[in-house]
């Protein structure tokens, strides 16, 4: 086993566990990606993976080589990256790991000016839970993170924007709607502070807690039901940017009246900070929060 594309064809069955979705991410067949795993177990001398019903399992054997090849395809990256990083224009990857609120309402805009703007560059993108994001970049899996609410990151750590929290309804249009309300509150699950956060708020403003609640796992569904009427729940501002105007919202304030918020960070090593592909970025960062700023002061 010698070439790239059997080291990516292993990684992404490592990732997917499954021929089905490697074969989409990979553009191929799944009797071809099969024929071809196939070849290289033989180039191997042994299995590398069980196949079964549920999926794909690694053997012992499995474990090393996928884990090699990903070594491998980092490395080969990074020595790319080193090249260019040489030349005045902005190539390489550029791979971020950011929080899903912030990749689905804030980072489009932002990155659709980076590769229109830089069009050699590449872009790696994952979301998810803040503390996940913030392991990639720790791990060195990603270049830099944009996290949302407090961390501990140890490396260079950039405040992006603090946006306020609001109670949305369809319905309620002041707190002492409420207690009168039998509709359900509608929470999302969170891995920072948030949640703490809208305990003690409502703790201290509203005594009794909601008659009804609805969990869900995803904040982008907590929204969706929330913009559909379906009961209120509490959202940063970042949420509500495509909200229409039926929909109220009540700004939460803590007990020195001052607006709650959630902040996000953008956070990395400094090696990172030092890469081209980085650096431009970056660049159209603060060149957006400036012109939103602006925005803020005259609307």
């Amino acid at each position: 086993m010698s070439t790239i594309s059997e080291l990516q064809l292993l990684t992404v069955l490592s990732q997917e566990m499954n021929m089905r979705k490697a074969a989409e991410r990979l553009f191929v067949t799944q009797p071809a990606l099969s024929q071809r795993l196939q070849n290289i177990e033989k180039d191997w001398g042994t299995p590398l993976f069980i196949r079964s019903q549920r999926g794909l399992s690694l053997t012992a054997a499995g474990e090393l080589v996928t884990k090699f090849a990903r070594e491998t395809l980092k490395k080969e990256e990074e020595v790319k990256e080193s090249i260019h990083a040489f030349k005045e224009e902005v190539y390489g990857t550029l791979k971020i790991a950011v929080a899903s609120i912030v990749g689905q309402n804030w980072l489009p805009e932002v990155l659709k000016r980076f590769v229109e703007r830089y069009p050699q560059a590449k872009v790696s993108l994952v979301t998810g839970w803040s503390s996940d994001m913030m392991k990639s970049v720790s791990e060195d899996n990603m270049h830099i993170g944009i996290i949302r609410g407090v961390s501990d990151w140890k490396g260079i750590k950039m405040h992006l924007f603090d946006d306020p929290l609001y109670l949305v309804d369809r319905e309620i249009a002041k707190l002492e709607d409420i207690a009168l309300t039998d509709r359900p509150f509608i929470q999302f699950k969170s891995d920072s502070n948030y949640y703490e956060e809208i305990q003690v708020w409502w703790h201290q403003n509203l005594q009794m807690p909601p008659k009804n609640t609805i969990v869900v796992d995803q904040i982008e569904t907590c929204k969706q039901l929330s913009f559909n009427g379906i009961g209120y729940s509490i959202l940063p501002s970042i949420a509500l940017r495509k909200a229409d105007e039926a929909l109220s919202r009540i700004p939460l304030f803590n007990d020195n009246n001052k607006p709650i918020t959630r902040g996000t960070w953008l956070i990395g090593y400094e090696a990172n900070f030092q890469l081209k592909q980085v650096q431009a970025f970056l660049e159209i960062v603060n060149e957006y929060l400036e012109e939103e700023k602006v925005k803020a002061i005259n609307p």
